[in-house]
């Protein structure tokens, strides 16, 4: 682990060597873990502390620079949101959920939602304690990477973890200017989290937003435009005057609102092979840091020659970089086999190096 690497990647200052993370192979690929580890019988059903134990340790031996993390997500609207489930993900379907039925009947309930009169305002003190705390943690954890702390629910992704997906989409539908009027409500009560964060001991915040598919935005881009992004903007005020780098996180394909994204004022991208990574490194090589772009289906079903392939095609573009970090997006999950995230490992490690 480097943090001197990783925080020179952060700012932009090209380190000699190409920094790393990776997400969820460290909590998750516990055969992996076994292996890099030589924790012989760690495993999901070991002690908490055990688990822990060896997921510092993995992350040390492969040589994490950043470690992402957040403080703030689905735990802040436990009063009220649409359990959808959750599909198999952890070894042995342990985190396999049967979805639920929504609190939300109609589209009218939407436009009614007022998340202050269901959140709530919270003490700010008492939110600045809840980041102080997860950063301090991470930080333990983690003594020589790069850490940090942040919000998962930032607009979209509330509208989602809040409404579900058949609700959000049927109430954009329907008339999107209400409820982009909803998402202005909870842009403003969402709004006390980011104060807080940007008075929080943090260095860099984790801003995540899922706001598009696979294929792209799913609703007019318009929309986004008039209610999305002038309520990013306000929420990444406060870090910006607080000095914070901004890492913005999203899933799919958000290549057509880079541009729009940069202009609210983010420091870094994150994001998945969906989004173009010879735009991004072209467009914002020089004045972003960028996490990411590596497929995980390669690492899952590819050959050796495979995986080779990929790590080159993102170091060739990453490298253009002041600030590339190697990320295999999508995560590392346990169905990924053992010899082919160990080789992907030891390509990183031999390319690493301008």
């Amino acid at each position: 682990m480097s943090y001197e690497d990783g925080w020179a990647a952060v700012n932009l200052q090209r380190p000699a060597r190409v920094p790393r993370t990776e997400v969820s192979a460290e909590g998750y690929h516990w055969d992996l873990i076994r292996a890099v580890t030589g924790r012989p019988r760690v495993s999901i059903d070991s002690p908490d502390f055990i688990r822990a134990a060896a997921t510092r340790d993995f992350i040390k031996a492969w040589n994490y620079d950043i470690v992402l993390s957040i403080g703030v997500g689905y735990n802040a609207l436990l009063e009220k949101y649409t359990n959808m489930g959750h599909a198999e993900y952890a070894q042995n379907g342990r985190d396999f959920m049967q979805s639920t039925q929504s609190p939300f009947r109609s589209v009218a309930d939407v436009f009614a939602f007022d998340p202050w009169e269901v959140y709530g305002p919270h003490a700010e003190a008492d939110i600045v304690k809840h980041f102080n705390m997860r950063y301090a943690q991470q930080c333990q954890n983690n003594p020589n990477a790069v850490n940090m702390t942040g919000i998962y629910t930032t607009l979209m992704s509330g509208m989602i973890a809040i409404f579900g997906w058949d609700l959000l989409l049927e109430a954009a539908g329907e008339n999107p200017d209400e409820f982009g009027a909803v998402v202005n409500r909870y842009a403003s009560w969402i709004q006390q989290h980011y104060d807080a964060v940007a008075k929080s001991d943090t260095t860099v915040v984790y801003s995540h937003d899922d706001m598009v598919w696979t294929e792209g935005p799913f609703i007019n881009p318009k929309w986004y435009r008039k209610y999305i992004f002038p309520n990013l903007e306000k929420l990444w005020a406060p870090l910006r005057q607080a000095g914070k780098k901004i890492l913005f996180v999203c899933d799919g394909n958000y290549t057509s609102f880079a541009a729009d994204i940069a202009a609210c004022g983010n420091h870094g991208f994150w994001f998945e092979i969906f989004t173009d990574l010879e735009f991004m490194t072209r467009k914002f090589g020089e004045t972003h840091f960028i996490i990411g772009n590596g497929d995980c289906r390669v690492l899952t079903f590819g050959t050796k020659a495979d995986i080779r392939a990929e790590v080159e095609r993102c170091m060739a573009a990453g490298k253009r970089c002041a600030g590339y970090f190697m990320c295999v997006s999508g995560h590392i999950p346990p169905n990924v086999p053992v010899e082919n995230a160990l080789y992907y490992n030891q390509v990183y490690e031999e390319l690493s190096h301008r």
